[in-house]
């Protein structure tokens, strides 16, 4: 019977260490000052003004027309950088709406491009 609780007890202690390791699917993240920089080929940037205005090399672009925008851009490519240059006033949702773009043309073509926001130094 001892040894049963014995057991009992280290599967108890071995999932607790298991739930510690796992990380739930957050993104963390302070914007818009960096001090770090990271250097990426830039195919194509898509802005994002203070009034929450699709631009898209310059070009005004809707929302639900970002994908369609950005896919021309990047064609011919398996692993383009999509830069992303947002106002600090825009709300996070803005941004997801980029990230999201990207990855229907990632899922669509079968290619891995990369969405990188431009931050300012401190």
């Amino acid at each position: 019977m001892a040894s049963m609780a014995d057991m009992v007890f280290l599967l108890l202690i071995f999932f607790i260490l298991l739930s510690t390791l796992v990380t739930p699917n957050a993104i963390n993240i302070l914007l818009p000052r960096s001090e770090s920089r990271t250097v990426a080929t830039q195919t194509t940037t898509v802005y994002i003004n203070e009034f929450a205005e699709f631009f898209v090399e310059g070009v005004p672009v809707r929302e639900d027309q970002l994908a369609s925008a950005i896919a021309p851009r990047i064609a011919g490519e398996t692993r383009a950088t999509v830069v992303l240059r947002s106002d600090q006033t825009v709300p996070l949702q803005f941004v997801v709406y980029v990230i999201d773009a990207v990855n229907s043309i990632n899922t669509r073509y079968g290619t891995e491009h990369r969405v990188i926001l431009a931050t300012s130094p401190r």
